[in-house]
């Protein structure tokens, strides 16, 4: 893991992306990753939560199942984590410190089975971003700040991605999954996206 700098001070709406990477964030390469395919135009932005053990926060658990080396013994509920292959491209923790696991250039497994706009395979367009959370437990101002900080920066590099096209793990896999949940505000996460990207709107 590369910690670039204490990425808690970069609650800014100057995040850069070079080379599928954001500067300014802390680097941790996931081998859980596939390259895309050539000309694959990316346009989804795909919001997620994630906490492990359920509703506790903290912790190297997160980065362990992303990186594919969790201790399936450390909890009882990390049993089922046995043998799982998944990772996202960001997570942002509740201070809003972010961590980038995968080359936005490249597929994360964040997915699964899933559909947008008529289109399967999310993951083969999408970018996914974690949020560290459950269903039901209000998200922290900073992990807001963040989320549009970067979403902003993505928008800018990956033109194909608009507002309309920022949507839950639930909308695509409707039934399946539930996050980011009904606590994550959306009106206010447009507001600060459009307090930073106005024109995108």
């Amino acid at each position: 893991m590369t910690l670039i700098q204490n990425n808690k001070d970069v609650l800014c709406n100057n995040l850069q992306i070079k080379d599928g990477w954001l500067t300014g964030v802390a680097q941790c390469s996931s081998p859980h990753f596939t390259p895309r395919e050539q000309g694959v135009e990316i346009n989804l932005l795909v919001i997620h939560n994630i906490s492990l053990p359920a509703g506790e926060f903290g912790g190297s658990y997160i980065t362990d199942l992303f990186m594919g080396n969790i201790d399936v013994t450390a909890h009882p509920s990390f049993c089922d984590l046995a043998g799982v292959t998944v990772s996202a491209h960001c997570l942002i923790r509740r201070d809003g410190s972010v961590t980038q696991y995968v080359s936005f250039n490249d597929k994360a497994w964040h997915a699964g089975v899933s559909c947008f706009k008529g289109q399967d395979r999310c993951n083969d367009f999408s970018i996914g971003i974690e949020l560290e959370g459950t269903d039901n437990i209000d998200y922290c101002q900073a992990q807001y700040q963040q989320l549009a900080n970067i979403a902003a920066s993505l928008m800018k590099t990956y033109p194909a991605i608009t507002k309309d096209n920022i949507v839950g793990h639930c909308d695509i896999a409707p039934g399946r999954k539930t996050d980011p949940g009904e606590a994550f505000n959306w009106p206010h996460f447009h507001h600060q996206l459009a307090s930073i990207q106005p024109e995108k709107q």
